[in-house]
């Protein structure tokens, strides 16, 4: 079992750069991932959604690549030609126009900052995408290795709830048992001829039908849920969708005892497992 949230964050550097990969992984129903890549790896963005994908397979996943160039990369100082020519005539004419004395020198490049840029040499792609895809592999293996140590945390907590539900169970067939023959003879006429005198016929039926007492079958099928439930637990992988599908089956044999019997000491049960079924199914969000 995997939680869905996590963090992970390698580095590795060549001697052109420095390349830094920080991944996190939120909650969400499907997987969405959201790449910021330098624009010198765009060409690697697809590879790296599929290395994502291969590693993931449920929740919001952000990834950040930063990529330093180091000291001994080498750089070039660009002169933009035409924009000092568009100044320098500038500069003419308005000395023209105004009669302005002065001589223009080499001080224009500081005070016209725009005219030189710094820029890297050509990025060999080639030694870079061995360091990007080290980097990359190592971020997702530290994130996978926190997403399994939370999970782990998950699972305890699931089985502890899941403890509580197994008792729930064991509790509510002593009552089936104990209440199904008194509910279908004695208790359920009963209420029914009290239901008539009442209010009549129609009100006498639905009072019948409340109390069919007969429960083994749903608890039955509550016991094998809960067993199913015990089993998705021990398994490894994307458990989450499995664990949300057999709360609704938990959850509906819950409501139907509830409702064949609405006797106190039956509904204090239900809404007992109920609260434990709520429980798992919060610790769930967080589940791949």
């Amino acid at each position: 079992m995997r939680s869905m949230t996590g963090y992970g964050e390698a580095s590795h550097q060549n001697k052109d750069a420095k390349i830094t990969v920080q991944v996190r992984s939120l909650n969400h129903r499907h997987l969405d991932l959201q790449l910021r890549v330098p624009r010198e790896y765009l060409g690697f963005e697809e590879q790296i959604r599929k290395s994502l994908r291969e590693t993931v397979s449920r929740g919001r996943i952000e990834l950040f690549i930063n990529r330093t160039s180091t000291p001994d990369h080498a750089r070039e100082v660009e002169l933009d030609e035409e924009l000092l020519g568009k100044y320098l005539k500038a500069i003419q004419r308005a000395k023209n126009k105004f009669h302005l004395e002065g001589e223009i020198g080499v001080s224009i490049f500081s005070s016209v900052p725009d005219l030189l840029r710094v820029r890297d040499t050509d990025v060999n792609l080639r030694t870079e995408k061995q360091a990007l895809f080290t980097a990359v592999r190592s971020a997702l293996q530290k994130l996978e290795d926190s997403r399994i140590r939370e999970g782990r945390h998950l699972r305890m907590d699931m089985q502890s709830q899941l403890r509580h539900l197994k008792s729930t169970a064991g509790d509510l067939a002593t009552h089936a048992s104990q209440f199904a023959p008194s509910l279908t003879k004695s208790s359920a006429a009963e209420k029914y001829d009290e239901a008539a005198t009442k209010f009549g016929n129609e009100a006498a039926d639905a009072t019948s039908a409340m109390f069919r007492g007969d429960i083994n079958e749903e608890v039955v099928r509550l016991k094998t849920h809960i067993a199913g439930l015990a089993a998705i637990l021990r398994e490894s992988g994307a458990v989450g969708k499995k664990i949300d599908f057999i709360l609704q089956e938990i959850q509906r044999e819950l409501n139907t005892i509830s409702a064949k019997v609405p006797l106190l000491a039956v509904v204090q049960l239900v809404l007992q497992g109920k609260e434990r079924v709520e429980k798992i199914r919060e610790q769930t969000q967080n589940v791949e």
